[in-house]
């Protein structure tokens, strides 16, 4: 059997994948191995577990590709200071020696890392690396349930490109468009990130989840930043960034138009300005995305679209090209990030470079995105024991009788079954669940167990069958990429008085017959389950129906904030010993958190550096 390492690393979200002839076998981002949050360090740990998953030594691997090519990146950087001179000297200064040192000697760099995995590993020759957004665009493409797609990607920055557009049929994958670095939409949308006080590369859904609190009224002075066609092209005005060559994202000129500096999380608050930033930031964006869309399908005539890159997890911006119909089908990859570029430089080379037949699978090949770690019942209870930890363990039935029961009683529990999800979204392999009828849920979850911030939305998931009843879609969501208004028929309509509120003070109206997972604007990012993909989270859905009537249950990742999700038995006990979730379900045992050892308690609200 052909066998291929894929890898990211270096920038931020590293991880590593393994392909069997062109199956995708396992994948993981090396952050759930050690517990730092978008860890861009080289990805030791995912790689022994994806090695150890396919049964394989490094040095019995055929093929090991990395996701981007770093000649071009500094070739950029480069060409980048030179044109910006002498303004951009702070930080090519501070940037010149780790590229001298690492970054510019990579494969050598990746030899010697590679090395400490397997002694008998003796030769580089089977390094390959691959184009950032094409390794992009492939994760889009060939996992997908298409023959044929227009794939569009978009980022801060690979290496000159942030946003492409491909053309992919059947095991070739073509790129035929770039929009170059510095005018990129992630890039963009980060920069008001920044601007409002969240952190860049991982802050983004925040504004995300911010901006239905707001108005965009800042929409034409969003506008003036950059020049946009038609098309969806679009040339940002470097004036008012600081990105090519400073330390931070906006410069003076930036705060001046929008009339303040930037917040400081560390003592401003979230105000409605914050709040009408993000609503105009959002709404721009998606009208960008929206045209993007329209342009490329008019040009090729293709039916079917994929997405992956940063701006590709913008779920609301997914939401409306899907309502707009631009294309039949839409396909957006799980790990849309640069996490997913492992993915993608490894199935590039097994379809674009040696050519290999494809076959396609309808449902698509992600497997669910259950690609991560798993943990047998022995393995669990071992782990459960070393850690102190008190626990039943129940048979099959009488489990998901009595999860379904506690949820029903608005009890908030800890989901720990079967293989970890791969990108940055909890599907039902590591989650926190709760009972969305409640509308004290969603600030419970967000205070209580998150510990982050109160204006946060969750997610719903839904049994497949249930979707059109409960929202406003009726298309495979598995990934929690879409999101969709709820149904008229399940509204709860605002008062005059309800509908003048501002900003924070429309959260605690209920909106709905499911008010812990209907965002202020009656939108809800959803995931549809079904028994194929994930049976055991099927079958408790199905008997929280059962007992209640709707076939929805909340689903937030098994996490605090800053924290990331959790990889093994060990990590879910100490997050529910470190919050007050209710319980803990974890393979066939359930915990009590009554019933713990209270010098077990942990304060994990200082645990992680805040996101």
């Amino acid at each position: 059997m052909s066998s291929i390492l894929g890898i990211s690393a270096f920038y931020h979200d590293s991880a590593a994948c393994i392909l069997m002839d062109g199956k995708i076998i396992a994948a993981a981002q090396e952050e759930r191995f050690t517990r730092k949050k978008h860890d861009p360090n080289y990805p030791h740990n995912a790689i022994e577990f994806v090695l150890k998953y396919a049964n394989l030594k490094l040095s019995e691997v055929d093929q090991i590709v990395f996701f981007e090519k770093p000649f071009l990146k500094f070739e950029r950087l480069l060409e980048t200071y030179v044109a910006f001179a002498p303004k951009g000297f702070v930080s090519f200064a501070k940037a010149m020696p780790l590229w001298i040192k690492e970054k510019l000697f990579q494969k050598n760099l990746l030899f010697n890392k590679l090395k400490k995995h397997d002694e008998n590993y003796k030769s580089d020759e089977n390094i390959f690396f691959s184009d950032h957004h094409l390794s992009h665009a492939a994760s889009a493409f060939f996992p997908s349930p298409f023959n044929e797609a227009v794939i569009l990607t978009a980022d801060g920055v690979g290496e000159w490109a942030t946003t492409t557009v491909a053309v992919g049929k059947n095991e070739t994958l073509e790129i035929k468009k770039e929009i170059h670095f510095p005018h990129s939409l992630g890039l963009l949308y980060s920069a008001f990130t920044y601007y409002t006080g969240f952190k860049v590369n991982s802050g983004e859904y925040k504004l995300m989840g911010l901006a239905p609190y707001g108005t965009p009224i800042y929409e034409d002075k969003v506008k003036q930043l950059f020049d946009l066609k038609e098309d969806g092209t679009f040339r940002l005005d470097q004036k008012y960034f600081n990105y090519a060559t400073g330390l931070t994202m906006t410069n003076e000129k930036f705060h001046n138009l929008f009339g303040q500096k930037p917040r400081n999380p560390q003592n401003e608050k979230i105000t409605q300005f914050h709040m009408d930033i993000a609503a105009s930031i959002q709404k721009v964006t998606e009208e960008i995305m929206i045209k993007l869309a329209k342009s490329i399908q008019e040009e090729y005539g293709i039916k079917n679209l994929c997405l992956a890159g940063g701006v590709a997890l913008n779920c609301v911006a997914n939401g409306k090209i899907l309502k707009e119909k631009i294309f039949d089908n839409i396909w957006i990859q799980p790990a849309a990030g640069d996490a997913g570029g492992s993915l993608g430089a490894a199935l590039a080379l097994w379809y674009i470079d040696q050519g290999n037949k494809r076959l396609v699978n309808s449902n698509d090949d992600m497997k669910g995105s259950y690609l991560g770690a798993e943990f047998n019942q022995d393995e669990i209870e071992k782990e459960l024991k070393e850690v102190g930890a008190k626990f039943d363990t129940l048979r099959y039935d009488e489990l998901i009788d009595k999860t379904a029961e506690l949820l029903s009683n608005e009890k908030a529990i800890g989901w720990f079954q079967g293989r970890m999800e791969f990108g940055p979204r909890a599907l039902g392999g590591r989650s926190i669940l709760g009972d969305p009828r409640s509308d004290k849920m969603q600030k419970n979850l967000n205070l209580k167990v998150k510990y982050r911030e109160s204006f946060r939305p969750f997610a719903p998931s839904i049994l497949r069958e249930d979707l059109s009843d409960w929202f406003d879609i009726n298309i495979d969501s598995p990934y929690m990429l879409l999101v969709a208004n709820i149904n008229p028929n399940k509204k709860i309509e605002m008062n005059d008085k309800q509908k003048n509120l501002f900003g924070i003070d429309k959260l605690n109206i209920k909106r709905s017959e499911i008010p812990a997972v209907t965002h202020v604007d009656y939108s809800a990012r959803v995931q549809t389950v079904t028994k194929e993909k994930n049976n055991r989270y099927y079958d408790l859905i199905s008997k929280f129906k059962e007992k209640t009537g709707c076939p929805v249950i909340v689903n937030t990742s098994f996490n605090v904030r800053g924290e990331p999700i959790v990889n093994t038995p060990s990590d879910a006990f100490n997050c529910f010993m470190g919050t007050e979730l209710d319980y803990l379900v974890i393979g066939d045992c359930i915990l009590d958190k009554s019933k713990q050892d209270l010098t077990l308690k942990k304060d994990y609200t200082k645990e992680f550096e805040l996101d």
